[in-house]
């Protein structure tokens, strides 16, 4: 189990401005994701170093925005001024988690503007819609080659996550304990209003650069 990605929700009509704001920040730039259909949403993405990526999100004007769960969560984090919307784990095998979670995966895919098609299975975002710091479970069903992290020269490394919650909760609702999403990263615990993802660190090339 390894972090993902971690993901950035905002309005549609501040998609464009948010992409520009911390791509500029972090002296990068984003690559159109294009459309999940069967959320209702679509993502610009940053590759990140050690297998990882940022995405930036937006609910479509589109039904399946408000019958997904993930749109869902993208639409209501976007109505409350926009910010971090949470953090994926990745596991090679999902059935454990659905085992232990007593619940099936959903299927999910992303059309990138190429043409490409990625697929994976994933849960847990019901539970982020009632606590947001729960990260939730994501399997590729397709090869390394087409992970996101994979599209680019990654600019920049997550090196650190604040995140506000229940820290036992979250190491029970991961099934064990659970310390850094990513080798050489540190998780901090901090309070907040809410729970979840608070901001993330990244190690650029202009030193380290907080994003919240």
């Amino acid at each position: 189990m390894r972090l993902d990605h971690v993901s950035y929700a905002t309005s549609r009509g501040l998609l464009a401005d948010t992409v520009q704001r911390i791509g500029s920040a972090l002296g990068a730039t984003f690559s159109d994701g294009g459309l999940h259909p069967r959320f209702g949403t679509r993502n610009f993405v940053l590759p990140l170093a050690g297998g990882t990526y940022l995405e930036v999100v937006a609910a479509l004007d589109h039904p399946a925005a408000d019958q997904a769960p993930f749109g869902q969560a993208v639409k209501a984090r976007a109505e409350a001024g926009g910010g971090w919307l949470g953090w994926a784990l990745a596991v090679d095998d999902i059935a454990p988690v659905e085992e232990r979670l007593g619940r099936p995966s959903v299927e999910g895919h992303r059309r990138r503007p190429d043409g490409v098609d990625l697929t994976w299975r994933q849960i847990g975002v019901n539970a982020l819609l009632d606590d947001p710091a729960l990260p939730f479970f994501i399997q590729w069903t397709v090869g390394p080659e087409l992970h996101p992290s994979a599209d680019a020269k990654a600019a920049a490394t997550i090196v650190g996550c604040e995140v506000a919650g229940d820290p036992g909760k979250i190491h029970s609702w991961i099934g064990g304990d659970f310390e850094t999403p990513v080798e050489g990263s540190d998780v901090r615990w901090v309070e907040a209003d809410e729970p979840g993802l608070v901001a993330v660190h990244f190690q650029t090339k202009n030193g380290v650069v907080r994003i919240d």
